[in-house]
């Protein structure tokens, strides 16, 4: 009779706890306010209404995105911590070198959750009202100009740099704990210009503090289409900032689908879709394998320009 009832129980004790019985916590290794945060901040509370959780943002800027990684990347694999990733920890950042964890190794791909490309901004006091304008301005001025970014080795660092190599430019880089950061010295004139994230820079544009001048996507963005692609003056120019969500290396697989398949039907639903829309992000979604392939080969692509430029994260 002993052994009978301990056979009926044994599936019980099989089963694993039910998956999420307490909050998650997204983090988001950048500043409240700049691009990364913004998206977490649009996609949270629905991916948390499908999981059936609340799923908390907390932010951990700091060495261009490397100190939240890494503190995600040390999280127990149990589904509680998350990260909020973007091609600057996890494809720039990695290809340096110089970050305190393997982009790969020590991460389980969930979701490509979107992509944002980014905008030229400069100061209302430029003299520039154009991208051509701008490369010429700077091109008078070699060596007078600044740029900000968000840290050294970040996706909005060397964006800048492709962007000088192809335009043919000396400027001197500045760079910050992130854009929102930089914003202050942008709007004051200390700084000459910024490639910010659409959804971070965009309503600095709206509200009169700062100027637009093009947008790094391969093409206009249907959320302001009388601003020029880049590429339109500087031919070949194109960046985006991918986002993505992460667990800590050896996440179950039930979880990563899980959280995987919520991101997906988060990103369905209409006022996501539309809030993301004006913010100038494209909702992407997917396996976590197609995350992983994509992930890769946007390594690649920074990889080869880092050593093509002779680039530092220093």
């Amino acid at each position: 009779m002993l052994a009978a009832a301990a056979g009926a129980l044994a599936p019980a004790w099989a089963q694993p706890a039910s998956y999420p019985n307490k909050p998650i916590r997204l983090v988001v290794p950048f500043p409240a306010g700049g691009a990364t945060d913004i998206f977490a901040r649009a996609v949270s509370q629905k991916l948390g209404e499908k999981l059936g959780t609340t799923v908390v943002v907390d932010n951990k800027p700091g060495a261009g995105g490397a100190i939240g990684s890494d503190i995600a990347a040390k999280a127990p694999a149990d589904g509680y911590t998350l990260l909020l990733a973007t091609s600057s920890t996890h494809s720039i950042g990695s290809s340096f070198g110089k970050v305190p964890y393997d982009a790969v190794a020590d991460f389980t791909p969930i979701s490509h959750v979107g992509n944002a490309p980014s905008i030229m901004l400069v100061p209302n006091s430029s003299p520039a009202r154009t991208v051509k304008e701008w490369v010429e301005h700077a091109r008078s001025n070699p060596g007078r100009l600044n740029y900000a970014s968000s840290g050294n080795g970040t996706v909005v660092h060397l964006g800048t740099e492709y962007f000088k190599a192809q335009a043919g430019l000396f400027l001197v880089h500045i760079p910050y704990r992130g854009t929102a950061l930089a914003i202050p010295d942008l709007v004051s004139g200390k700084v000459d210009v910024l490639f910010d994230s659409l959804p971070s820079g965009l309503p600095h544009v709206r509200e009169g503090r700062l100027r637009a001048l093009g947008i790094t996507g391969a093409r206009r963005s249907p959320l302001l289409p009388e601003l020029p692609a880049i590429s339109e003056t500087v031919p070949g120019y194109e960046t985006v900032t991918w986002f993505g969500l992460y667990g800590p290396r050896g996440l179950s697989a039930d979880i990563v689908n899980r959280i995987s398949t919520g991101i997906d039907q988060a990103l369905q639903e209409a006022d996501v879709k539309d809030r993301l829309a004006r913010l100038g992000i494209e909702p992407v979604g997917g396996t976590p394998q197609q995350f992983a392939a994509m992930a890769q080969a946007d390594r690649a692509k920074w990889k080869k320009i880092i050593d093509e430029r002779k680039l530092t994260a220093d």
